[in-house]
């Protein structure tokens, strides 16, 4: 046993560095194709930004580093202990669990970032950490995971936490974090590219898109949700939408 507890925390950290390289892999295709994306559809939008976008890709390649070391801690505690829920049977778990599974991690995460992120806009929190974020103005695609390493952290360990109480398939999983890392890029654009009659539909109203969190950006005191706008509207701090 203690013959394999040093390999065994060595692997670990092999799994911690190899998810770091992943998540900023990751990070670097999806806003690297969405910046792409938007010099072709809204050619010059970002012209003027190229310290902000610097600036941004040095703190989000910080923030993967610290996302990685949770990610692959989980990825070895599944492959190599059976640690977590995490299943790859499809047999193991009714198949309705499947989408009620991606509904319940989406929003868990998005009420753990709700109230982090309005935590994170308390004035001494603010000064100290989730100002980075906001030094993103106007946001970019490049800005998703533009992250002082406090604020890093507390967006780090939510998933990983998640794994170890309700049970999800490993695709499901990479769906999730498929749908993490596109809304986070696509809400901070600076740009709508989703259609007018979905975001103006009564769907539209509880998903939030670049023109919900823009105004985020712009007011700072409202609109403080990742997926869904249900914490916005139950707490009161739903402003609409911006014209970015």
């Amino acid at each position: 046993m203690a013959d394999a507890f040093g390999p065994g925390i060595a692997a670990a950290w092999i799994s911690a560095i190899a998810m770091t390289a992943i998540v900023g892999l990751r990070y670097l295709v999806a806003s690297g194709f969405f910046a792409w994306l938007t010099e072709r559809l809204r050619p010059g939008r970002y012209a003027l930004l190229g310290p902000q976008i610097g600036r941004e890709i040095r703190w989000s390649l910080l923030s993967a580093g610290i996302y990685g070391v949770p990610a692959g801690i989980v990825a070895w505690g599944w492959q190599q202990r059976g640690w977590t829920m995490i299943y790859s049977d499809i047999d193991a778990w009714p198949l309705w669990w499947l989408p009620l599974s991606l509904l319940a991690y989406l929003f868990l995460h998005d009420t753990w970032f709700y109230w982090t992120h309005r935590w994170m806009h308390r004035p001494r929190l603010f000064r100290l950490a989730h100002a980075v974020h906001h030094d993103s103005r106007p946001p970019t695609a490049w800005a998703a995971m533009s992250f002082h390493p406090i604020e890093a952290v507390t967006g780090a360990v939510i998933i990983p936490t998640l794994v170890f109480f309700i049970p999800i398939h490993v695709a499901v999983l990479g769906l999730v974090l498929v749908v993490m890392t596109v809304m986070g890029t696509t809400n901070h654009m600076g740009w709508e590219m989703f259609p007018r009659r979905l975001v103006h539909s009564r769907l539209g109203n509880w998903l939030i898109t670049a023109s919900h969190h823009h105004r985020h950006h712009e007011h700072y005191q409202c609109n403080f949700g990742l997926y869904f706008r249900f914490w916005d509207h139950i707490c009161g701090t739903d402003r609409g939408l911006s014209s970015p």
